[in-house]
Order: C-alpha cells, then sequence, then structure tokens
C-alpha cells in the first residue's frame, strides 16, 4: 500500500491569501489540527491550529503573518510505513500528498489511515489470532508459515514487535481459521514459544470495538 491509494481530496487546502479566521473555521469543519498551505498546485507548507492562535492576526491573510510552517509531505509512490512515521514522528493530524514534480495531490487523514490500516492487519476477517515469542536471530517465516499451512490455515496478517534490548521479539500471526488449537499443538512440537493465543470471539470482536471507538474519538 502506497500514498496514492489512500489520499483524499476531501479537505481543502489554505490559500496565502485566505485571512487566519478562514484557517481557524476549517479546522473546526475538517476536525482537523493541521491544514496544507497551497498557491495553485505548489505545496507551500503545513500550518498548525496552535500557530494559527499563536499569531493571533485573525483578520489578516496568511501570505502577511509570520507564522512557521512545516515542510512535511510525502509523494503519492511512498509507502504507508513511511506515512505512518511521518504522523507519529511529526504528531499530524493529516499528511500532505504530492506527485512526482512537487504538485499538490491531497491529504492521507489519521482516520484514513487507521481504516486501511485495520485492512492490512485483517481486522475484519474471521479468525485465530497466535503470539510467538522468538529469538530475533533465530528463527524462520518459511517454516512459520509451512507449519500454518499443514493445518489447512491461511496466514492473512502479521507483524513483528521488537523488545528493546533484547534479543527476544513477538510476531503476532491472524489466520484464517477460528479453531486454531491444531496448529497451537503443532507450534508446540516444534518447540516454538506460545506468548497468547485469541480465538475469534474474545479478540477479533474486541479488536473490532476498539477500532469502532477509536474511529469514533478520531471523527469527533
Amino acid at each position: 500500500m502506497i500514498a496514492r491509494d489512500i489520499f483524499t481530496r476531501d479537505i481543502l487546502p489554505l490559500s496565502p491569501s485566505d485571512t487566519g479566521m478562514t484557517a481557524i473555521h476549517w479546522f473546526e469543519e475538517f476536525k482537523v489540527s493541521h491544514l496544507p498551505i497551497v498557491d495553485g498546485n505548489e505545496f507551500i507548507g503545513l500550518i498548525s491550529e496552535n500557530e494559527i492562535y499563536s499569531a493571533n492576526s485573525f483578520e489578516e491573510t496568511l501570505d502577511k503573518q509570520i507564522i512557521p510552517l512545516q515542510n512535511i509531505s510525502v509523494t503519492q509512490s511512498q509507502h504507508v510505513y513511511t506515512v505512518i512515521r511521518l504522523f507519529a514522528e511529526y504528531k499530524l493530524s493529516l499528511l500532505p500528498v504530492l506527485d512526482e514534480n512537487n504538485s499538490y495531490l491531497g491529504v492521507i487523514t489519521l482516520p484514513g489511515l487507521v481504516e486501511n490500516l485495520s485492512a492490512i492487519a485483517a481486522v475484519d476477517n474471521p479468525g485465530g489470532i497466535i503470539i510467538l515469542e522468538l529469538n530475533v536471530n533465530d528463527f524462520s517465516l518459511s517454516e512459520i508459515a509451512q507449519i500454518i499451512e499443514s493445518n489447512d490455515a491461511r496466514l492473512l496478517s502479521l507483524y513483528m514487535k521488537s523488545q528493546p534490548d533484547s534479543l527476544r521479539t513477538e510476531l503476532t500471526l491472524k489466520l484464517d481459521k477460528m479453531d486454531i488449537q491444531p496448529i497451537l499443538q503443532t507450534f508446540l512440537r516444534y518447540n516454538y514459544v506460545i506468548k497468547a493465543s485469541f480465538f475469534e470471539s474474545d479478540y477479533t470482536d474486541n479488536l473490532r470495538d476498539r477500532y469502532n471507538l477509536l474511529m469514533n474519538y478520531l471523527n469527533i
């Protein structure tokens, strides 16, 4: 998944000729704390709601005000992992997307990012979850996949979580089967450490509920 797949044009950019009051109105209208400033197709920068209030010049146009802008964006061909990193690093509510000629295309919103990540994680697909604890330098993804497939199951998604200052890592597996007991037994026969396992009824429903709560919060 790349930026081109998840950006939207529903949130309009500000123009240098817009006033601070217009910016405040759009922050409230779109429920964001950042907005891009675009002159024609040229991306000028990202302005924050806090900076508008700090400038306290609501009747002046933006090009007449001395307001620090963030030059943060991605090109349409950059991977969603880069998008996630920038959202986390700069605490963004949206991220501008440019084409290869640096022309403005649209923005990726935080709710839109979460919604697309839920598709990557197969949140809405029924199935069980297995969390393995592994030595970071001594495991084989092909062997893990083979164990799953040998039990007539399919791997829907996986992700790793490294433990700081440790050679251990957690690998979370989302499967397409709700009955994962035979798979757990096979992992144990191969001496894998199973840190946790969840069935559809007690994990995925909870995960989906948390996702819906998060989406409701982001849309407040």
